[in-house]
């Protein structure tokens, strides 16, 4: 037994997995008191959010129905998410990598909306041009002066660990940081003019950022280094710290930028009296295997150990309860966090939202302030736009 759970913990690695520590607000949130809620206001907000969650066995959502952008929302979390926020009333924008994917998306919702419009476009996150021609369309979308409540920039590519070539992007990028991140820091610049001054951006990252996790610990860490490799060679990198291909550690290293991104985007944010109000968190789903971002991993080797995590050694999670995990981070209040819960937490059902499932730690890396703010320079450099 101990040796397969040996096993099962070294797949889980493979193809994304968790994180065990619980979260200690005071270690990492530094914020100018003037650009943050009392200490008061948090606990208030976030209690009375727990509490519509006990009461009701799901997670509380807006009272008003809002305008939700969600990438990657033709299968997996992202679909889930969509059923639970259709049947709440609210107007979806489903950006999916063709036009023909989120027409199916929209033609499955459209049965279960609660009045809410449901609207497919295409955006492919690894193609400048098709992130410019999808947010052309975004004033058409959404109608005159209506503005986005909560981006959820959820999309997420991981490859065949066994892959050895660099696959790029049509810009240049290797394909899975060129996609998870640099895509959605691409997106993110174009679309956060049309997102309301008290919104929300919710960012869909992994335990497997943190070397120090169970999943991160396995095959090769997540690690930026000192970003050498895209700060002399830029988009043509193979990977950010300058090292060879390495498709497992492209995906941590992909989850890692997705956490610095959260963070140095809350802090630019809260420096702009305009954006200020604007609310930005990312989240791990957990180990649910059972969705299209492992759709380049060995079909036979997905379902056994989707079998094997999910309905055997009960750490994998649900399609569906990832769904209400994304559907949750729009209602939080906190800034800057990293959501995540111990393994096989979808046990719990709904009820785990703002319980199980809450603020927890993040590695010692995605820390790093500094970091993270060379991050977002070096990419706004390569992608063209100002830093």
């Amino acid at each position: 037994m101990r040796s397969t759970l040996i096993f099962l913990a070294f797949l889980a690695a493979r193809v994304g997995c968790f994180t065990t520590r619980p979260y200690d607000v005071s270690s990492i949130v530094n914020r100018e008191t003037e650009l943050l809620a009392t200490r008061r206001d948090v606990l208030i907000q976030s209690s009375s959010v727990v509490l519509a969650s006990l009461l009701s066995g799901k997670p509380a959502l807006a009272a008003a129905p809002s305008t939700i952008l969600i990438t990657g929302a033709n299968s997996g979390v992202g679909f889930e998410a969509c059923k639970r926020l259709a049947q709440d009333g609210h107007n979806l924008i489903l950006a999916c990598r063709t036009i023909e994917k989120a027409t199916a998306a929209a033609n499955k919702l459209n049965p279960l909306s609660g009045g809410g419009s449901i609207m497919p476009a295409e955006c492919d996150l690894a193609s400048v041009k098709s992130i410019d021609g999808f947010v052309n369309k975004l004033p058409g979308l959404l109608g005159s002066g209506a503005k986005i409540h909560a981006v959820c920039l959820n999309a997420g590519l991981s490859r065949n660990t066994a892959a050895k070539d660099c696959a790029r992007t049509a810009d240049g990028f290797e394909l899975t940081v060129g996609t998870n991140h640099f895509g959605h820091f691409y997106l993110n610049h174009l679309v956060l003019p049309f997102v309301d001054p008290n919104g929300k951006i919710i960012v869909t990252a992994s335990g497997v950022h943190d070397p120090e996790s169970p999943g991160g610990a396995q095959g090769e860490p997540a690690g930026l280094g000192t970003l050498d490799g895209l700060a002399r060679q830029g988009k043509s990198c193979e990977m950010i710290d300058g090292s060879r291909f390495n498709a497992d550690k492209a995906y941590k290293d992909s989850k890692l930028c997705n956490v610095l991104f959260t963070r140095e985007l809350q802090r630019r944010l809260e420096m702009n009296a305009g954006t200020k109000g604007i609310i930005v968190n990312c989240f791990n789903p957990g180990l649910i295997v059972g969705t299209g971002l492992f759709r380049d991993q060995n079909p036979i080797f997905t379902k056994v150990f989707d079998f094997a995590a999910t309905d055997l050694f009960k750490v994998g999670e649900t399609p569906d309860w990832g769904g209400g995990c994304l559907a949750y981070m729009t209602t939080v209040d906190t800034r800057g966090l990293f959501y995540s819960s111990a393994p096989g937490s979808s046990k719990y059902g709904d009820a785990a939202f703002g319980s199980q499932f809450k603020p927890f730690a993040i590695s010692k890396e995605a820390q790093d302030d500094a970091k993270a703010r060379l991050l977002w320079e070096l990419s706004a450099k390569e992608l063209g736009i100002p830093a």
